[in-house]
């Protein structure tokens, strides 16, 4: 018997920008029939240039993950990292061709059996929750986030109001983007991964997040979370991205009823 069953879905909104740079899938490999793929990536560097630099990471990963092959699929860490340095090499030669500077965030997570693992680029954010309660979030790189982790606080705080989307690792930039990983073997029925731009989580505290995220499915969450979203943007919100993979109690086996 499986211990869990996995639902997931989507949501984005343009919010009140002219375009929307956000980039969402949930992805799955036929070869690999256990294994699930969420991915979002908020592009940046103008207006068609941040769309096609989120396009390229979504079109990348899309593309490795279900042509994942029995040899691939040992690493989970190697391949989201080969995702991401794909990504950015497709995106960096678009630049040169274009003559623009796109680049996109990257958090990304795979949920195979009882075990996941995610990778993250920029300020797009992956949450993981149980029963409601945070286990592990991302940290932004941003040059914010950068101030303070380097004891700068007075520094990070104006840099919070002047610099406040600024990253200091992306795909696309100049540099290979500082991908941070992790994982856990420890998954359980009540688990929930939350994977979000950032039009999305400026507006929600960890602990709404659970609650929303623990009290309905994850359609319902995910259309409770743009809802507030939009109503606390109060007309100037960014684009929102968002994908919920939520582990629940597998379904009961039928009775079986024996008569004479």
């Amino acid at each position: 018997m499986p211990r869990f069953k996995v639902t997931a879905c989507t949501a984005e909104h343009i919010g009140d920008r002219a375009e929307q740079q956000d980039r969402v899938a949930i992805l799955t490999s036929p070869r690999h029939p256990n294994s699930l793929l969420a991915v979002v990536s908020d592009g940046m560097g103008g207006r068609t240039g941040g769309r096609m630099a989120a396009d390229q990471v979504i079109a990348t990963v899309t593309h490795v993950f279900r042509d994942l092959g029995e040899d691939d699929a040992g690493s989970l860490k190697g391949l989201l990292k080969s995702m991401a340095d794909e990504a950015h090499t497709v995106i960096r030669l678009s630049a040169l061709s274009s003559e623009k500077e796109p680049h996109a965030t990257f958090v990304a997570l795979i949920v195979r059996s009882d075990y996941a693992v995610w990778a993250h680029a920029g300020d797009s954010r992956l949450y993981h929750f149980r029963a409601g309660q945070l286990i592990h979030r991302t940290e932004d790189q941003t040059y914010a986030a950068y101030l303070r982790a380097n004891g700068r606080a007075a520094q990070a705080r104006e840099a919070d109001r002047k610099f406040k989307h600024m990253l200091v690792s992306s795909l696309g930039l100049g540099r290979p983007p500082d991908l941070l990983i992790a994982d856990t073997g420890d998954l359980q029925a009540g688990d929930a991964f939350l994977l979000c731009s950032d039009g999305l989580w400026a507006h929600f505290s960890d602990a709404e997040l659970g609650e929303m995220l623990v009290r309905g499915n994850p359609r319902d969450a995910s259309g409770q979370m743009v809802r507030l979203a939009r109503e606390r943007s109060r007309g100037a919100g960014d684009n929102l991205s968002l994908a919920i993979v939520k582990l629940e109690p597998p379904p009961t086996p039928s009775a079986t009823v024996l008569t004479s």
